[in-house]
């Protein structure tokens, strides 16, 4: 089968075996995935990772080793962690802290840039039919934005702040604003601040910024140093600061002001996908703005190629004959 492998460099490859599902697992025939950060980072070394990229995927289920059949023909995405089910964290369902886990196409599992991909039968949700594929396949972010409300209780008169307009500060500010809060998304771009402003979410420019610990939560999405420290600028004191990208500094920080301040600092990752499914079934947000190209499988290099293009937000790669 084809398939986006890394190993120390990114390339297709057309001959790669079809994976067979292990016990309680199912084979998905993909349909489309999405290219994500986490992707790119790991071309440049992330987690060490090496195999088959990817792991935001829309496919069909073509068959299951188990006696539940129910799933098969199901069109499906799929939690991209895999517990050992045993441990404190798995008991909690907070499987994405396992320390014996796999994660889809990041660690110790082949991802779904492919023509097949298995996962865990317990891992898959199903798409209901209402839901364009291209738009179920922004579940796996969705989920992730919407982990910050499972994390932390934002009282509905308190003002929130999302530093970034990139596809995850999209996409979270997106969110906050369709669960009822009082959100406003501050970014460079207004091309992209439009998306979110025609979806009634509030924006300013970074440039126009002159407001100071003013905001109860600010979301830092921009993953830079300069993103963090303005952040922690917005704050008000015993506000909350929550970090939803990884930030490697490359020079000396101040954290002064988060003791001064007395900011509580949040690190919020992935998320449940069932909440997310609601969001999308019930069109709460439109993702189709943020979708920036659809490229073929054939045409892989081409697509990670334009996701690094800063106008860029999503692309995808389809499985399906051209």
């Amino acid at each position: 089968m084809k398939a986006v492998f890394f190993d120390k460099e990114i390339k297709l490859v057309n001959n790669i075996e079809k994976p067979v599902p292990k016990e309680n697992e199912a084979l998905i025939k993909v349909i489309i995935c999405g290219i994500c950060n986490t992707d790119y980072e790991i071309t440049k070394g992330y987690m060490g990772y090496k195999g088959i990229l990817g792991h935001e995927f829309i496919g069909i289920v073509e068959e299951v080793n188990s006696e539940d059949k129910y799933w098969i023909g199901k069109r499906v995405a799929g939690e991209i962690n895999n517990g050992c089910g045993e441990c404190e964290w798995c008991r909690k369902e907070l499987e994405r802290h396992c320390p014996n886990r796999e994660t889809l196409g990041i660690w110790k599992k082949d991802g779904c840039m492919a023509e097949y991909v298995t996962i865990p039968i317990k891992n898959l949700v199903e798409i209901p039919d209402n839901v364009l594929s291209e738009e179920a396949v922004f579940i796996e972010p969705l989920a992730a934005a919407l982990e910050i409300l499972e994390q932390l209780h934002i009282k509905p008169f308190e003002k929130i702040a999302v530093l970034g307009d990139g596809k995850l500060g999209l996409t979270t500010a997106l969110a906050l604003n369709a669960s009822g809060l009082d959100v406003i998304l501050i970014g460079k771009h207004q091309n992209k601040l439009d998306i979110a402003n025609k979806q009634n979410v509030k924006t300013m420019l970074l440039e126009e910024v002159n407001i100071h610990k003013y905001f109860d939560v600010v979301v830092e999405a921009t993953g830079s140093l300069s993103g963090f420290e303005t952040s922690i600028s917005l704050v008000k004191p015993r506000g909350t600061l929550v970090l939803k990208s990884t930030i490697a500094a490359s020079k000396e920080f101040n954290f002064a002001p988060i003791v001064v301040d007395e900011i509580t600092v949040l690190g919020s990752r992935c998320g449940q996908f069932k909440p997310a499914l609601r969001y999308l079934k019930q069109k709460k947000i439109d993702f189709k703005p943020l979708i920036s190209g659809i490229y073929h499988i054939d045409d892989a290099i081409k697509a990670f190629d334009r996701n690094k293009d800063k106008d860029t937000l999503k692309i995808l790669i389809s499985m399906e004959k051209k």
